[in-house]
């Protein structure tokens, strides 16, 4: 009983203090100042505000902000300060921790330390820093150019007749999350302050091709060409200019392979000359006239090795240089010819132009039965032949017919076929693909401009039954008409100007003589009519 009533008079002493330090918190929270002998990273914050104690932290990481830090990947490297990385507490709160230390947690833990600092002892709330992993994603993605090495592909050459394998080299790339991370750690675990030099995560970049593969690139897969020797000078350039730009490309297995990104851009600076294409149905002139010839002559070739079609559009006519069908056409954005190397060794394409003919052949290595031979056939379904459409101006003079298109185009619908045969026998025989080009026709304006009432009335007449003949007849006829009228007219009126200057005896007698030679000419208009 004795115990007892000892631990309950200490108990109550205990309660006591807590009940009379609650009350001291209570006056201190509203005052919400730092405890004395309260220190952030050995700054001395007692008796501050949080948004002092807050300056007091800015100031701590202002002593970083012209450290350097170095970002290594392999041989490369990049210089970055703290700022960047954006260095920062790895607690976001300690400023808050320290305003209320002695006041959160239960009544003893409170008692406790309140007491301890009473006592005259200090709390010290360290800084641990570390770098904000989003913001150092960012400059590391800024960063990926300066920082990788791209590897280099092992490569052909193919000069006097023979491949000369290029060597390749590995490459380094930055993994940017994980190094992000790792960064983070390194400011958090082993930073000391001063300017440092950090690794970044990576991995080996490793080259397309083996030797092995590409020494096996000997065989001729597939070769065509075409024949631009009547091109304009400007029109030969295009197509010597972009067969230079696609010869000499390697694709490995898998790799596809984009025309229009390998010709692009259609610039002066990249070697094109203004030349005639098609545009909305009509031939223009543009920087990159007759690449399409480039594009078609590597389709021919592509498909007899065989490889895989990704993409391919005919154009909007009909050319001259392929059958229909055969044809590949290039069109900014909207039409390219894109095909993957299928096969299990790599391919080289080898293009060039001599004599008016511009050459492309597939090298790789041939795998198909040698007594298997592959042929493609072009069929037209269907072919609308261009016609003329004439139209009246009555600004032109009666008679003058003038053209306002251009070349006339005959429309197709095509169909190419792939025949394959077997000893010279023909096993199978499939639709290739589908093509259609549209027709343009000739247009004409016929003039019907005259002070001849009969002459514009025929021309709108023979214009109204669209046929070229009667046009052409009727233009003959009322085109000669016009003209003489208009000579007898200039004749009439030399003769009005000699009759205006006669010397008259009366005013009577002039102005009768005035209406007769006004009729007169009104008379011999008509009969020059009829």
């Amino acid at each position: 009983m004795k115990f007892n009533r000892l631990f309950f008079f200490a108990a109550a002493g205990v309660v006591a203090s807590l009940l009379v330090f609650g009350h001291i918190r209570s006056d201190a929270k509203e005052a919400m100042v730092i405890p004395k002998g309260i220190t952030i990273d050995g700054h001395d914050v007692s008796g501050m505000t949080e948004a002092e104690a807050d300056a007091v932290l800015d100031d701590i990481l202002s002593q970083y902000s012209g450290t350097t830090f170095t970002l290594k990947a392999g041989d490369k490297s990049v210089e970055v300060t703290s700022s960047e990385l954006g260095i920062r507490p790895k607690s976001d709160d300690v400023v808050k921790k320290a305003v209320s230390y002695g006041r959160e947690g239960n009544l003893i833990e409170r008692f406790v330390a309140s007491s301890e600092l009473a006592g005259g002892a200090t709390k010290d709330f360290s800084l641990t820093l570390t770098a904000d992993v989003g913001q150092v994603s960012e400059l590391l993605e800024s960063k990926s150019e300066e920082l990788d090495t791209k590897a280099k592909n092992y490569g052909l050459k193919r000069e006097n007749g023979q491949f000369i394998i290029t060597d390749g080299q590995n490459g380094v790339e930055v993994k940017i999350d994980e190094s992000a991370v790792a960064i983070a750690d390194y400011i958090s675990d082993s930073w000391k302050g001063g300017d440092a030099t950090i690794d970044l995560v990576t991995e080996v970049d490793e080259p397309q091709g083996k030797k092995e593969d590409l020494e096996q690139v000997k065989d001729v897969l597939g070769t065509y060409n075409t024949d631009f020797s009547s091109s304009s000078a400007a029109r030969a350039n295009n197509v010597s200019n972009g067969t230079r730009l696609i010869n000499g490309s390697v694709l490995y297995p898998g790799e596809e392979f984009s025309v229009a990104k390998h010709l692009n851009p259609m610039t002066a600076e990249n070697g094109y000359q203004p030349a005639p294409s098609y545009e909305n149905g009509a031939t223009v002139e543009t920087y990159g006239g007759g690449i399409c010839q480039v594009s078609s002559t590597l389709y021919n070739a592509v498909m007899r090795a065989e490889l895989e079609i990704v993409t391919r559009s005919c154009h909007s006519m009909i050319v001259s240089y392929v059958q229909p069908s055969m044809d590949a056409a290039i069109a900014g954005d909207s039409k390219d010819f894109v095909f993957r190397n299928n096969q299990e060794y790599p391919v080289y394409i080898d293009g060039y132009t001599s004599g008016g003919k511009i050459y492309f052949t597939v090298y790789g290595k041939e795998t198909r039965d040698p007594n298997r031979t592959v042929e493609f056939e072009s069929e037209v379904i269907e072919q609308i032949d261009p016609i003329s459409t004439y139209s009246a101006s009555s600004e032109l003079p009666v008679g003058t017919i003038t053209k306002t298109s251009g070349s006339a185009h005959t429309g197709y619908t095509a169909r190419l076929w792939k025949i394959v045969k077997e000893n010279g026998k023909e096993v199978s025989r499939d639709v290739y693909n589908n093509s259609k080009y549209r027709v343009t026709n000739n247009t004409y304006v016929v003039g019907t401009q005259s002070d001849n009432a009969k002459a514009v009335a025929a021309m709108n007449e023979a214009i109204a039954t669209q046929d070229t003949d009667t046009i052409n007849a009727a233009a003959a006829k009322w085109a000669g008409a016009a003209a003489e009228t208009d000579q007898d007219k200039k004749t009439e009126n030399k003769s009005d100007d000699k009759k205006k200057k006669e010397t008259t005896e009366t005013v009577e007698k002039s102005s009768e003589e005035s209406e007769t030679s006004a009729d007169t000419e009104d008379e011999e208009i008509s009969d020059e009519d009829e």
